[in-house]
């Protein structure tokens, strides 16, 4: 289980910093621009927040659905900036980009067409592609995960 949770993937120096700026950059935008305003504004949106309509999800209430958000923006963002629990935080991310993309943008169309900026699946699906490769990639060897996992042999890819 530890290893399932805090295997930091690659300890490649080079690669490693890439992995902490994306970790890093991505986490941020996701804190700053997404999670903290639906927190602040929790009062506002609790009873129109969307809700997903695919089993199991689609018996939350507006209230679950938009904790849950809230939960993978800020918790799930704050965990990938640090880089600790880094894959199942990033694939927290992607699955609310996933529901977001498909769900509440699901009728909308692929690529932004000004001036609707806002309904496309477009900014959703460009969250989406940075979490799949932390998913597959790691935290890095600059992530608590590497700290908190120790291997006895480096691997070999």
């Amino acid at each position: 289980m530890k290893r399932f949770l805090f295997d930091c993937g690659t300890r490649d120096v080079s690669a490693s910093l890439g992995m902490l700026a994306l970790r890093v950059m991505f986490g941020l935008m996701m804190l700053i621009g997404h999670g903290l305003p639906k927190l602040q504004g929790y009062a506002a949106r609790k009873d129109l927040f969307y809700v997903p309509d695919f089993f199991p999800l689609k018996w939350m209430s507006p209230q679950v659905s938009l904790a849950a958000s809230i939960t993978a923006e800020v918790g799930a963002a704050a965990l990938l900036i640090l880089g600790l629990a880094t894959r199942p935080a990033a694939f927290l991310l992607g699955f609310s980009m996933v529901v977001a993309a498909f769900g509440f943008h699901g009728t909308s169309p692929w690529f932004v067409a000004p001036p609707t900026i806002y309904d496309a699946k477009e900014l959703a699906l460009l969250y989406l592609i940075p979490m799949i490769a932390i998913i597959l990639a790691g935290g890095g060897a600059f992530s608590l995960d590497a700290a908190i996992y120790k291997e006895g042999k480096r691997r070999r890819w």
